[in-house]
């Protein structure tokens, strides 16, 4: 097996993205572990890397070293046209871009929603699944909790901005956040109840909640939470189990239920759900995967593809038919 230079690709380094946020974490495990280098193609940045000068630089020779990982959804087709002739690692966050992956690039999925669209979209990729990692900052400090009610403005539905929140408003202590937060571990473990409902923003952005951090990262200091459960959500949400969904039938029945979980509130103590998702899963499973993409890479300097694509049948039209029979008339 050939041990390979990881080169993450960003389109600038400092993004207020949770996607962004994740892939540089995902980037610093892999530092811990291989040779790892950030790059950017959109804006060059000092001491770091830009994929322009890369390209140009490299000798085909040196070439068959370096994997470049790229993960930035809107830039991916592009992407792919420019690294065509290199090694390339799709880090699959949200779906939803129609893009089409070449059979030649693995895809890392950080969901299993993302898994299961691409196992259905790339049938004949390599594809893993990778989650993010919830880091060590977030669990229960058991603090007293003087937030009833916790909402983040960023992704919210209009429902839980104009209706949820003024209705909920006069009846706790609610906080809602307006601007972006770094660190949200000290705010989740002063709250009782976290408010989530990405469903809206995700279906006008036609794309899916790639993983959705927050809920878990609530889940993890003790709060009880209130989500919906639209696509990667579902991967560690629970109704009635580790969550309640959000957005049922009324608003009248979202406000009884959160004013009920308020009065009555109990720390959430999930941990094994949580625990699935900390430092020491997660770099067992990287080494394992670019253990098996670095002998994919191998295998591909010896052998072309040769399994054919799935062909989708043609829609069985009925009109059709009565006109052909209609011609023998």
């Amino acid at each position: 097996m050939t041990s390979r230079n990881l080169y993450f690709l960003f389109p600038e380094m400092n993004i207020h993205s949770g996607g962004h946020i994740a892939q540089l974490k995902f980037m610093a495990i892999a530092q811990s572990l291989f040779n790892v280098q950030p790059v950017t193609y959109k804006k060059q940045e000092k001491d770091i890397l830009f994929l322009d000068e890369i390209i140009r630089d490299i000798k085909d020779i040196s070439a068959a070293n370096n994997i470049y990982i790229i993960h930035w959804g809107p830039h991916i087709q592009e992407l792919l046209t420019k690294l065509k002739n290199q090694n390339v690692v799709y880090f699959a966050h949200s779906t939803g871009y129609k893009v089409k992956i070449p059979s030649k690039v693995p895809i890392i999925s950080v969901s299993k929603h993302s898994q299961a669209y691409w196992g259905r979209y790339a049938p004949n990729n390599l594809i893993f699944y990778l989650p993010n990692e919830i880091s060590d900052k977030y669990h229960n400090q058991k603090q007293e909790r003087k937030i009833d009610v916790l909402v983040q403005k960023r992704k919210s539905s209009k429902y839980l901005i104009e209706e949820l929140v003024p209705a909920l408003n006069p009846h706790c202590n609610l906080t809602l956040i307006d601007y972006w937060v770094e660190d949200l571990a000290t705010i989740f473990n002063q709250t009782k109840v976290y408010l989530y409902d990405s469903t809206e923003y995700w279906v006008q952005a036609k794309a899916s909640e790639g993983f959705g951090l927050p809920p878990l990262e609530a889940m993890a200091c003790g709060c009880t939470i209130f989500s919906s459960i639209n696509d990667a959500l579902s991967d560690y949400l629970d109704p009635s189990f580790n969550c309640y969904k959000l957005r049922v039938y009324s608003k009248e029945y979202d406000v009884q239920r959160i004013l009920s979980a308020v009065e009555n509130w109990q720390e959430n103590d999930n941990i094994d759900t949580v625990n699935n998702y900390r430092l020491s899963l997660i770099k067992e499973r990287i080494v394992r995967i670019f253990e098996e993409i670095n002998n994919f890479f191998d295998h591909q300097q010896s052998f072309y593809e040769n399994i054919p694509p799935i062909i989708k049948n043609k829609p069985f039209s009925f009109d059709k038919i009565i006109k052909k029979i209609s011609s023998f008339f």
